[in-house]
């Protein structure tokens, strides 16, 4: 039997530590949303709140709302709502629970957005031990965040693809919703 050279097992583990490495890297990605929700949270804390709702700047029909239950998750809808008059009332008189329950069953399904951030820590790529998983619906499909790519039918660059692109939107739904509790309170 030939002793295995020193240049081929440096080369293999040096491909085996970079394949981990890029692997964990795109799982473990850096959450835009956490210190938004950390926020927002303090402030609902603050103020007593349960619920919070918004204009999205993304248009002028557009809203957003989000149902607190304190410490331990985040239920954020966002959605086109016609007529947007009904919601500027609400939002005037600060109505916000009406609001995410308008939201949540608008008619205009394709510009609906639901996060459901279980542990209100933000969205999460992956699943911590024992530990609840973060899920966006948009346009009615179901994005899971436990980590399994696979069960989704999904190849990891394209989870951590949509993993980026969900906690990006929530972190745009979250800026709105702490600019509205800024200037209400």
């Amino acid at each position: 039997m030939k002793p295995i050279s020193h240049g081929w097992c440096r080369a293999l583990m040096v491909t085996l530590l970079l394949a981990a490495f890029c692997s964990a890297a795109a799982v473990a990605q850096e959450s835009k949303s956490a210190p938004l929700v950390k926020e927002l949270c303090r402030l609902l804390d603050q103020a007593k709140l349960d619920s919070i709702a918004a204009k999205d700047p993304s248009g002028s029909d557009h809203y957003v709302a989000a149902l607190y239950f304190s410490g331990s998750q985040l239920l954020v809808v966002s959605a086109r709502y016609v007529p947007a008059v009904l919601l500027n009332e609400k939002l005037d008189k600060q109505d916000y629970r009406d609001i995410y329950t308008d939201l949540n069953s608008a008619t205009d399904r394709e510009s609906r957005v639901f996060v459901m951030d279980l542990g209100a820590d933000g969205l999460k790529a992956r699943r911590e031990e024992n530990q609840p998983y973060d899920t966006v619906e948009q346009a009615g499909k179901m994005l899971v965040f436990d980590g399994d790519w696979k069960k989704q039918k999904m190849t990891e660059e394209e989870y951590t693809k949509a993993f980026a692109d969900a906690d990006a939107q929530y972190a745009r739904m979250l800026s709105a919703l702490l600019a509205q509790l800024k200037k209400t309170s």
